[in-house]
């Protein structure tokens, strides 16, 4: 697996470490806050984010089992899924996704998906929620033959551990790091490098206090003892917005030139700038965000 990696990295194919960059603006002089963004969107036009880092180590396990076909699930606007279809065709690996929805169903992230030579399998809500019992793999496996199963956005130990490596390649000293969180497999990671920092964990969905049960299975109790989660910024639930929200997104965007995506990223940004306009942090505070990519989204 080495090898296999090795290979990958001389040929310059992922932007890694991901850059750190400072956001400097007015309203962070004024609030005596340092705010920082961790550009996990560059690390691949179309694998970014964490979504490489979920599905590095699932990859490697595939290829070490000798199984050259990947299995997961996803919705039709999943960032999973169309890194998953990117990742396949990049490594020469055949990737199935399991679509909760009805066939037929079309837009640019599906599209893109099977551009990238994914085969796509919908079935209905219904089953789709059975995706994590044992008769429904096996149906899928009498169906599609051997292959190697990767739960939904990449959720499992694999995931966590490649998500370790974000706070890995942070050199500089941060008071307080941000993220935000799905299935909290990201913010697990994360957790279990922290050192002496605080992380802030802003989930996407309506009712996220689940992701620190989630981040509970791989964190031992003095790293959750470091977590704060941020449940008032959702904005409505999962892959939901308001005018607030887009608007944050266009203007983030105008003044610092970069681009935030509509379910995670600009979520979190959000609830920074205004956490750091309630004066939720002490002056000289210096804030890492972490970009988790997912433009394609947009």
């Amino acid at each position: 697996m080495v090898h296999f990696y090795s290979i990958l990295m001389s040929m310059n194919f992922f932007n890694l470490p991901s850059p750190i960059q400072q956001l400097n603006s007015e309203f962070l002089r004024q609030y005596e806050v340092e705010l920082w963004l961790k550009r996990d969107d560059l690390i691949h036009e179309e694998i970014s984010g964490n979504k490489w880092r979920k599905l590095k180590y699932n990859v490697a396990e595939a290829k070490k089992q000798g199984l050259h076909k990947i299995v997961t699930f996803g919705g039709a606007y999943s960032n999973h899924i169309a890194a998953t279809a990117a990742t396949g065709k990049v490594l020469g690996i055949d990737t199935i996704g399991i679509i909760r929805g009805d066939e037929g169903f079309e837009n640019k992230t599906l599209n893109a998906a099977k551009e990238n030579g994914m085969r796509l399998h919908f079935v209905s809500r219904a089953d789709y929620k059975l995706k994590t019992e044992p008769a429904f793999i096996r149906e899928l496996e009498n169906q599609f033959g051997p292959f190697y199963l990767i739960a939904e956005g990449g959720a499992n130990e694999l995931g966590v551990q490649g998500c370790e490596e974000i706070i890995n390649e942070v050199e500089e000293f941060f008071d307080v790091i941000a993220v935000s969180a799905g299935t909290g497999t990201t913010a697990a990671g994360m957790c279990r490098m922290l050192k002496n920092e605080r992380l802030l964990v802003f989930p996407a969905l309506k009712g996220g206090g689940f992701i620190l049960e989630e981040m509970k299975q791989h964190c031992t109790a003095d790293q959750i003892k470091k977590v704060e989660l941020q449940l008032n910024y959702h904005f409505g639930g999962y892959g939901k917005s308001k005018p607030e929200q887009m608007e944050f997104m266009y203007q983030f965007n105008k003044e610092f030139q970069i681009e935030l995506d509509q379910i995670y990223t600009s979520k979190m940004m959000f609830g920074l700038f205004d956490l750091i306009k309630k004066n939720h942090f002490k002056k000289g505070t210096k804030i890492l965000a972490i970009h988790t990519g997912g433009l394609q989204g947009n």
